[in-house]
């Protein structure tokens, strides 16, 4: 019997559809998803060898480029939070071919630098969250590549999302028994 640890089961980021049916009111469970994430990606990466958390099976990123990814997209979380605090016509895009991620080369880093940084811009984040008029909650602006309208509490969602994938990538990458 095989075990969902045996392959991967985790969808592509860019195939992934999102439904926003959920109420505004959702937005303090959503704070708190994001101010704990920090915390979720040290445990997940507590005491792995350094080995193992620089392979890369098929070429793909390791689990700490995957952390490394979650440390390059802060900045632009961020400057969406500003979009919704300045009523921007748009939500501000992304490279989505995530050139800087493969850039960064995040293998030849010290994890804990990437855990400290990811730590202090995810706190960021948060404080600028908390910081806004929670009117802003429901307030829309278009996604670059959903084309979509976003509400603010639909972006915190989506980065929580895209938190877990990565946490889920992690998770797979360490814990996945080799294929025969």
């Amino acid at each position: 019997m095989s075990s969902i640890a045996d392959r991967s089961s985790i969808p592509a980021w860019f195939e992934r559809r999102f439904d926003f049916a959920f109420p505004v009111s959702l937005l303090p469970n959503l704070r708190m998803r994001l101010h704990g994430t920090p915390a979720r990606l040290e445990e997940v990466l507590r005491g792995v060898s350094r080995e193992a958390l620089v392979r890369k099976p098929e070429g793909k990123w390791s689990a700490q480029e995957q952390a490394g990814h979650l440390l390059q997209l802060e900045p632009l979380w961020l400057a969406r939070v500003h979009d919704y605090a300045r009523d921007s016509v748009n939500l501000t895009p992304t490279d989505l071919a995530n050139a800087a991620t493969d850039l960064a080369d995040y293998n030849s880093w010290p994890l804990e630098e990437i855990l400290a940084g990811f730590r202090s811009a995810r706190m960021a984040l948060f404080d600028a969250v908390e910081a806004l008029d929670p009117a802003l909650a429901a307030h829309t602006l278009p996604h670059p590549r959903l084309k979509t309208p976003f509400r603010l509490v639909d972006h915190l969602f989506f980065v929580a999302e895209h938190d877990d994938h990565h946490l889920a990538h992690i998770w797979e990458l360490l814990h996945r028994k080799p294929q025969p």
